[in-house]
C-alpha cells in the first residue's frame, strides 16, 4: 500500500506485508508510546481490526494483534489502560472515511487467525534496565539482575543476596502492572515454584511501588526477557560467579549486621551470609 495515516501521537505507514508504526514525542504522548518509539507489526501478527467512534470527536482505527505474537502484549496480559495501548491510532473524525478506505484495504491483505507458533513482534531491545521498590532490575539479554535496595527490600530478600538469572533457567514473566495494587515483576523459574510466595519475601521478584517500576519501563523490560525466554532453551551446567566490588560487599556485611542488630537475622545466618560474602572477594 505504502501510504500515511496520520493520528494523535502516532503515524501508521501501511506497506504489502506490515504496518509501521512510528510514535511521536510530546508531552501529551503516553510514556509507553515514546520509550516503545518505533515498531513493525507484521500482518502475520494480526487477525483482524476495527474502526469505532473515539472520545470528543474522534474515531479509532485499531489493530487485533494474534495471542502470543507481540511479547509485548503478551507480558501486559490485558492491563493495559486503552490509551496506552499501543495497537490504537485516534483520529480526527472528520478523517472516519479515509480510515475505512485503509481498514477496507487492510483486511483484503489479512490471512492469518488464532494463537501464534511463537513471537512475530521484535521485542524492545536489551540492555534495560528499571527502578523498583526495593531494587534495582537490569537485563543485558542473556541474564536478569535483581540487585536489592537497603531502603526498600525485605530481610528475605537481604538474606538470599543479590540475584541473577540466566534466561534459560526461566520459563516465563509475571508482570503486574505498577499502576494497581501489589505490582510486581516476577521472573518464573524452570525449577522452581515461587507463585505461593508474597512478592515482598520472593528473591524471583521486583516489587513496584508508587513512582517506582512505570509501565513504560517496567513491560518494555518484561517484554524483552519474555522472548529470550521463549527464544532460548535450557542449557546444562551454571554460569562461574563473577567477582563482586570489595566496597559492595563491606557495604552488604553491614547492612546485614544491622539486621542482626535489630533482631531479624539470627546469629547462624548472620554468620553463614556473612561467609558467603566474604567468599565472594
Amino acid at each position: 500500500m505504502g501510504d500515511v495515516l496520520a493520528g494523535f501521537h502516532a503515524v501508521w505507514e501501511f506497506e504489502s506485508d506490515s504496518v509501521l508504526i512510528r510514535y511521536e514525542r510530546g508531552i501529551r504522548t503516553p510514556k509507553l508510546f515514546q520509550a516503545l518509539g518505533e515498531r513493525r507489526i507484521p500482518l502475520s501478527a494480526v487477525e483482524g481490526l476495527t474502526l469505532s467512534p473515539g472520545r470528543r470527536g474522534t474515531v479509532v482505527l485499531r489493530l487485533l494483534p494474534r495471542a502470543g505474537a507481540d511479547p509485548l502484549m503478551e507480558a501486559a496480559a490485558g492491563q493495559l489502560k486503552e490509551g496506552s495501548d499501543p495497537y490504537r491510532l485516534v483520529l480526527p473524525a472528520e478523517r472516519e472515511t479515509l480510515a475505512e478506505y485503509y481498514a477496507d484495504e487492510l483486511k483484503c491483505l489479512l490471512t492469518e487467525s488464532g494463537p501464534a507458533d511463537g513471537h512475530l513482534v521484535t521485542a524492545p531491545e536489551a540492555p534495560l534496565s528499571f527502578k523498583a521498590y526495593d531494587g534495582k532490575a537490569s537485563f543485558d539479554g542473556t541474564a536478569v539482575q535483581f540487585r536489592w535496595s537497603w531502603t526498600g527490600a525485605s530481610s528475605a530478600k537481604w538474606k538470599a543476596g543479590d540475584q541473577s538469572f540466566p534466561v534459560t533457567q526461566l520459563s516465563g514473566v509475571e508482570w503486574r502492572s505498577p499502576e494497581v495494587f501489589e505490582g510486581h515483576l516476577r521472573l518464573v523459574r524452570r525449577s522452581a515454584e515461587s507463585a505461593a510466595v508474597q512478592p515482598d519475601q520472593d528473591p524471583a521478584t521486583v516489587v513496584f511501588g508508587l513512582g517506582y517500576g512505570p509501565v513504560h519501563e517496567s513491560l518494555p523490560f518484561a517484554a524483552a526477557v519474555l522472548a529470550a525466554v521463549r527464544t532460548r532453551g535450557p542449557v546444562p551446567g551454571v554460569p562461574a560467579p563473577s567477582r563482586r566490588d570489595p566496597a559492595d560487599i563491606a557495604e552488604r556485611i553491614r547492612h546485614l549486621g544491622e539486621l542482626h542488630q535489630a533482631g531479624l537475622v539470627t546469629d547462624e545466618e548472620f554468620s553463614s551470609k556473612k561467609a558467603e560474602l566474604l567468599a565472594e572477594l
